[in-house]
């Protein structure tokens, strides 16, 4: 039995792995094992009769980390029958209920919610990455039928009437490096369609509802200042 846990998990284990290595640099008689099987897998074993696991992924598309991950963790997948995700992201149900979530109540607008001015350079922005969109697609995606127009309505449509939190998250997706891995599924994703072509049960250990409600929490202002400190909405997109 395998269960992965996303984001939350792995930003954890990430601060977990850099406080070992600052405790590292002090000792002159210890290296850190480069060889790539021998590094951290981010896998627990629970020690039962069969076993289970604990495998903590990240969300990004799987090409990005499949060569990386060591071979345990891929060995725990195979053989594990049932695999509980985080979110069960091939169930129509949670695809529709994470999108209504994003959704501002009472049918506001996004427009009545931010600062003029951080909504005006957002608004410039998402028209700086239309614009650019094409130029960052990649032949390869283009002969699958995946067109700049349709990637950017499926990403960003109707942005105006999500929440900020959520259109936060959306612009940080919508970078080049991005656009060009679209098409390939998160390594969740990616996990999910494996377990079912491979016919094991599967299961989730969150509802939706779960995820959304501590995102839809965060005040407006908490969201503004963050808008302004990543720095999304400068340079180039104020002189469009």
């Amino acid at each position: 039995m395998l269960f992965t846990w996303g984001a939350f998990i792995q930003a954890f284990l990430i601060l977990l792995v850099r406080a070992n290595r600052k405790s590292l640099r002090g000792a002159t008689n210890c290296e850190l094992n480069k060889k790539q099987t021998e590094l951290n897998s981010f896998l627990w074993t629970i020690k039962r009769d069969p076993p289970s696991y604990f495998f903590g992924t990240i969300h990004v598309p799987y090409t990005r980390v499949w060569d990386f991950i060591p071979d345990n963790s891929k060995k725990a997948f195979q053989e594990s029958n049932i695999v509980y995700f985080e979110l069960d992201l091939t169930d129509p149900y949670t695809i529709s209920a994470l999108t209504s979530c994003q959704m501002l109540p009472h049918g506001e607008n996004l427009q009545d919610v931010l600062p003029r001015d951080i909504y005006r350079r957002l608004k410039r922005h998402l028209e700086y990455v239309k614009l650019m969109m094409p130029s960052w697609m990649t032949p390869d995606q283009r002969g699958k039928g995946l067109y700049a127009d349709y990637l950017f309505n499926a990403i960003a449509g109707n942005w105006e009437r999500k929440r900020p939190v959520w259109v936060m998250l959306m612009v940080n997706s919508l970078t080049e490096a991005d656009i060009k891995t679209r098409g390939v599924p998160v390594l969740d994703l990616y996990l999910a369609q494996e377990a079912e072509r491979m016919r094991k049960k599967t299961g989730a250990v969150e509802k939706v509802e779960e995820q959304c409600h501590p995102l839809n929490g965060l005040n407006f202002s908490q969201v503004s200042i963050t808008f302004c400190s990543k720095g999304w909405l400068g340079g180039h997109n104020d002189r469009l």
